[in-house]
C-alpha cells in the first residue's frame, strides 16, 4: 500500500510537470511515415498563392490569414473526418502534427473558425475551390498516394429506435398481458 506523504509527492510532481516549459523541435515528433508528412512532400503549396492572388489586395486593409493555410485546415478537416470547423480549429489546436502541417508553433494562435468560413463563403469562388481541390487530389495521385479503383461505402443498416409510440405502444400491450395474468389468477 501507499503511504499518504509517497501519493502527495507523486500528485505534487504530476502537478509541478503539467506547467512545465520545454523547447522541442515540432518536426521531430511528427512521425517519418505520418500522412501529412507525405502530402506536404508531393503537393507544392505554393501553388495556390498564384491562384488567389488577384483575390487579394497588397496595400489595402488588415494583413489577412494566409491562403495556403486556409486551404490546409479545410485538408485537415477532411482527412480526418471532423465535421465541422470549430471542432477542427480545437483539434488543430491540439494536434502537434496538424501544427507543423500548417507551419505553425506550438504557441501560435490559429485562425478563428469564423475567418476560415467567412474566406470560403465570401472570398475563394467556387470555381477557385474546385480548382484547388482537383488540383491537390492531381499532385497526390500522381505520387502514387491515391487511388480511384477501390472506394469503401459502409452501407451498414441500422434501425433507428426513434418511434416513441411503439415503445409506448409496447409497454401498454406489456401492463395488459400482466393485468390479464392478475384477473386470470383470481
Amino acid at each position: 500500500m501507499i503511504k499518504k506523504k509517497a501519493v502527495e509527492k507523486m500528485l505534487k510532481q504530476e502537478m509541478e510537470n503539467r506547467s512545465q516549459m520545454e523547447f522541442f523541435c515540432i518536426y521531430q515528433f511528427v512521425p517519418k511515415k505520418h500522412l501529412l508528412r507525405k502530402i506536404d512532400k508531393a503537393v507544392d503549396f505554393y501553388h495556390i498563392y498564384e491562384l488567389v492572388e488577384d483575390l487579394y489586395c497588397p496595400d489595402n486593409g488588415r494583413p489577412s490569414c494566409d491562403p495556403v493555410v486556409l486551404f490546409k485546415m479545410v485538408i485537415i478537416q477532411h482527412l480526418y473526418g471532423i465535421p465541422f470547423l470549430r471542432r477542427t480549429v480545437e483539434e488543430i489546436n491540439m494536434n502537434v502534427a496538424y501544427r507543423w502541417f500548417l507551419g505553425y508553433t506550438m504557441s501560435d494562435k490559429l485562425p478563428h473558425f469564423a475567418t476560415i468560413s467567412y474566406n470560403f463563403k465570401h472570398r475563394f469562388t467556387e470555381q477557385t475551390i474546385e480548382y484547388i481541390f482537383h488540383w491537390v487530389l492531381d499532385e497526390i495521385a500522381a505520387h502514387h498516394m491515391l487511388s480511384p479503383e477501390a472506394v469503401f461505402i459502409d452501407g451498414t443498416h441500422i434501425k433507428a429506435s426513434a418511434n416513441m409510440k411503439k415503445r409506448i405502444k409496447e409497454k401498454y400491450l406489456l401492463l395488459q398481458k400482466s393485468t390479464k395474468n392478475c384477473l386470470w389468477k383470481r
